[in-house]
């Protein structure tokens, strides 16, 4: 039920929200939303259908998520509670801080195999294939293999961001150069793009798979079906690519920094499994129950900010107008100082669960004032030191690499989310993707990591390492410290919705730091303003820079704010009258919320997906 304190929702929107009853996907690239919904088709299930699409978002997404990088999932089998799958890798043995500081560094670099935790997002995927698919693994990769080897068009932000890194590649790594540049030329948008390396590795993992059940004489063809499936994993692991994962890493590269070091991933850190499944954390609001990865990522930002939240008058939960979005603002500043200051594998779970007491929330909703606080402000947990981070602004950092188009100031070279926080524009970012099928089956994953701009190519595989490690901090005192064997904070955040315990919706976007300031205004007017989904996926979007990146050079803005345009010039005004330092960005820049669901009383399904950048679309039926 919508409140009668909210801004109407639009009539006229960019598409509808789709609707039907057999299945539904919604991405941020139509081929993997379509690859998705293809296997929906054939028979396959929801987590089939995400695991194939997924697969290609490896592909056709490669400036945005890698199968070097990283995963965050939370799915919901039908008539079953929602499930966590972390497949976030850890920091290797090798990756302690005294080493980082004997190669003469401060930070973790933000390109470079140094940063690297060791990659999961494969084994993930594998897991949930293993766990919930009714699919062989060769059908589920045959569409990836299809784009790998037969090519798929270039698209123009895939096209902007190897232009940024055309003259690094060309110096430092020419193995980029080799796999991304045409004779030296930045590929145009509509080229045809292909990898036959990794298309090589996806087809070495099924024969892993074919060979080791090749003398199988007994069991069901379930039981030989999971057993293809983990000797793929274990070829992943300690086989080809695990020993040509070695052995990139160790080659002395150069990093963000502007000096060259050699990475320290070894095959003992591959050996375990490191896909960690996972109860979520929960809060009920308005009626919807919102279930989050836990303090490893930063989910519970959005769970922080909406019980706070709860404890106002539905006038300031309004993101369209400017007390709406002034109290949206202040609210998130709170939460992700929080994040900065308690979140992490180190942190004590006593002090966790006290950033989720109504207590703490209400503590927190009366320090929302009428101007816009300019201060980093974590709360008190009785008996805990809050970690202060290094409050840096970009002023302060002096950072080398090839300005890209359009972006003022120098462009850290590897990193992606920080540029959309900034300016507006994106050179790397994140990938999602959402499904559901008839039975109710809901799927949301969130892909990222060794992004094309991460770290060198590895030739033998067509892909790189990672740099999830770029969020840990060289200080011991950090909950988030760069620990071997711990895993990083990430900023991987997917989302599902349910409803007296039952399952209805999934959703997530890409964004690093905004991910889930930009759900929070997707959520608001859902829940709260009675909105469509698409309707609240195309409302204009903002989010607060007045927090530490996750992102190396770890910077932060007081008081900034990114904001559309279409925001409007009367709320933009106000909002700096309150103190708010504004970026005006685009009309159609931020946020690239996509979502599925299914009604649980009706069983109708719904799909809709963003339409800023013209590349992320919702297929069903």
């Amino acid at each position: 039920m919508s409140s009668s304190a909210f801004t109407p929702p639009p009539a006229d929107l960019t598409r509808p929200t789709l609707t039907g009853s057999f299945g539904m996907a919604a991405g941020t690239h139509w081929l993997a939303a379509a690859s998705a919904q293809s296997v929906l088709e054939r028979g396959g299930n929801a987590f089939d259908a995400a695991v194939a699409g997924a697969f290609v978002l490896h592909v056709v997404e490669p400036h945005l998520n890698g199968p070097g990088g990283d995963l965050m999932g939370i799915v919901a089998p039908a008539g079953a509670d929602p499930v966590v799958v972390d497949g976030q890798g850890p920091a290797p043995a090798g990756a302690t801080i005294a080493h980082l500081r004997a190669e003469g560094l401060d930070d973790v670099p933000g390109s470079g195999a140094l940063a690297a935790a060791v990659p999961a997002a494969v084994e993930a995927l594998l897991r949930l294939l293993e766990d919930h698919g009714t699919w062989e693994l060769g059908d589920v990769l045959a569409p990836a293999v299809h784009y790998l080897e037969d090519g798929h068009p270039a698209g123009a932000q895939l096209c902007r961001t190897i232009a940024t890194m055309r003259d690094h590649f060309a110096d430092h790594w020419p193995d980029s150069a080799a796999l991304w540049l045409v004779d030296g030329r930045v590929p145009e948008p509509g080229d045809v793009v292909r990898n036959p390396a990794y298309a090589a590795i996806l087809r070495a993992l099924v024969a892993a798979g074919t060979a080791a059940t090749a003398d199988l004489d007994a069991g069901t063809d379930e039981e030989a079906r999971v057993a293809r499936i983990r000797a793929a994993r274990a070829e992943w692991r300690s086989g080809r690519v695990g020993q040509a994962l070695v052995a990139g890493a160790g080659r002395p590269h150069r990093h963000s920094s502007g000096t060259d070091h050699a990475g320290v991933l070894a095959l003992a850190d591959l050996a375990a499994d490191h896909v960690r499944l996972a109860e979520p954390l929960t809060l009920d609001f308005r009626g919807t129950t919102v279930h989050k990865a836990g303090f490893s990522s930063q989910g519970p930002v959005l769970l922080q900010c909406l019980a706070i939240l709860d404890r106002l008058p539905d006038e300031q939960l309004d993101p369209s107008t400017a007390l709406g979005a002034h109290t949206v603002l202040e609210v998130l500043k709170l939460a992700l100082a929080d994040r900065d200051a308690y979140y992490g594998s180190g942190a004590d779970p006593a002090v966790l669960a006290h950033l989720l007491t109504p207590a703490y929330a209400a503590e927190r909703a009366a320090l929302v004032g009428e101007t816009a606080s300019l201060e980093h402000r974590p709360g008190v947990v009785p008996g805990a030191t809050p970690f202060a981070p290094p409050l840096r602004t970009p002023a302060d950092v002096v950072v080398t690499g090839p300005r890209g188009p359009g972006q003022p100031g120098p462009a850290p070279v590897g990193v992606g989310e920080p540029t959309v926080a900034r300016h507006g524009t994106t050179r790397g970012d994140t990938c999602h993707l959402d499904v559901v099928d008839a039975a109710g089956n809901l799927v949301a994953l969130t892909p990222s990591g060794g992004w094309l701009q991460s770290s060198p190519t590895i030739p033998e595989l067509g892909f790189c390492l990672g740099t999830r490690l770029q969020m840990t901090w060289l200080d011991e005192s950090s909950p988030s410290a760069l620990r071997p064997g711990a895993r990083p904070r990430t900023t991987l955040s997917p989302t599902v919705l349910s409803r007296d315990g039952r399952p209805f919706a999934a959703l997530g976007t890409p964004g690093g730091d905004q991910q889930d300031q930009w759900q929070l205004l997707y959520l608001l007017r859902l829940l709260v303003g009675g909105w469509s989904p698409q309707a609240a996926i195309d409302a204009p979007a903002f989010h607060t820079t007045a927090a530490v990146s996750s992102f190396w050079p770890r910077t932060w803005e007081p008081g900034g704010v990114v904001a559309e345009a279409r925001l409007g010039e009367a709320v933009l005004s106000e909002l700096r009258e309150r103190g708010h330092v504004l970026t005006v960005a685009g009309d159609w820049t931020l946020g690239r919320i996509s979502t599925v669901g299914r009604d649980p009383a009706t069983g109708w399904l719904f799909g809709a997906a963003n339409p800023r950048g013209a590349q992320g679309y919702a297929a069903g039926r």
